[in-house]
């Protein structure tokens, strides 16, 4: 028996849904309960839409940062992280502020007991909140690398949608993707 387009349309979409709630980072607990879909076949349209908690996209898609060569010369990572993405640190275009997101690197290196330490591996003098002011400049300065936890299962199960569906439809995975990125950012 043929299935019906809003029968594939449902299955893209908890399909798109369960893969990147298994590819989110594991530590983002309620990222991944916050992915949502909805999809809906009209008469000569369909709707496909997708949502998240904001950082999401962020963690997905990576972001600029701010400047590289503001880096400590002994971060062992350097340079840009994601030097594609549509966003950057400091650019002004989402809330948040400094202090803020210090606080929340000082909680993460707390849940997960990160210590300063010395050349010996020993631990050193500092706090979390002076640990967390380091990894948040390094991170504000070379951005977030992308980790496309949502993009691959997307286009993935974009891929699969049946030939004569996309063909009616006129879809186009890309188009498609930046339409859903759009909607979760109109101010």
């Amino acid at each position: 028996m043929l299935k019906s387009v809003q029968e594939i349309l449902n299955e893209f979409r908890d399909h798109v849904i369960q893969e990147a709630k298994n590819a989110a980072p594991k530590s983002l607990g309620s990222l991944r309960n916050s992915i949502k879909g909805y999809v809906k076949e009209s008469a000569n349209s369909i709707q496909i839409s997708f949502e998240m908690d904001e950082y999401g996209w962020y963690q997905n898609e990576g972001v600029k940062g701010a400047n590289p060569s503001n880096v400590s010369p002994n971060a062992k990572i350097k340079g840009q992280q994601a030097p594609n993405s549509r966003f950057k640190f400091g650019s002004g275009s989402k809330r948040g502020t400094w202090s803020s997101f210090v606080s929340s690197i000082q909680s993460w290196a707390k849940r997960k007991n990160l210590r300063f330490r010395n050349e010996k591996g020993q631990y050193a003098k500092g706090s979390y909140k002076s640990l967390a002011y380091v990894v948040a400049r390094n991170i504000y300065s070379r951005g977030l690398k992308p980790s496309l936890f949502f993009t691959k299962p997307f286009e993935a199960a974009f891929k699969n949608l049946p030939n004569v569906l996309v063909e009616k439809y006129g879809l186009e995975a890309e188009q498609l993707f930046n339409e859903i990125l759009n909607e979760n950012f109109k101010n």
